[in-house]
């Protein structure tokens, strides 16, 4: 069973960072993609970022370039997000997931499984 644990989330002023961390157990994070989503109150949840396998990334939401970067460590089996020059519309429960099929790729964002308990992000002076 994957099983995916988010952290790093909080309340931090617009303009600043944060990094969130996807930490994995119960199987080897090198083998999959990983997406991070969010869903602010009422709106649907999206894709933000995902990193395959190999390591590239694939933006999902065009208001996160230059801001988001992903990043993963196998050697941790973590995977993180790190998040510059926040904005109050970037507050959101963030989610990182997996795959279910084509595991090593970063595919639609419907296509992600086996959701983390999230973690809240909050922008706001």
């Amino acid at each position: 069973q994957l099983q995916l644990v988010e952290s790093g989330g909080g309340l931090v002023q617009p303009g600043g960072s944060l990094r969130l961390s996807c930490a994995a157990s119960g199987f080897t994070l090198e083998n999959y993609a990983i997406g991070w989503f969010r869903q602010a109150p009422g709106k649907e949840r999206e894709g933000v970022l995902c990193i395959s396998s190999s390591g590239g990334s694939t933006n999902y939401v065009d208001s996160v370039k230059g801001r988001f970067t992903i990043s993963r460590d196998n050697a941790k089996n973590t995977v993180y997000l790190q998040m510059n020059s926040l904005k109050p519309e970037d507050t959101a429960v963030y989610y990182c997931a997996a795959p279910m099929t084509l595991f090593r790729l970063c595919v639609s964002p419907v296509e992600f499984g086996s959701w983390g308990q999230g973690t809240q992000v909050t922008v706001s002076s």
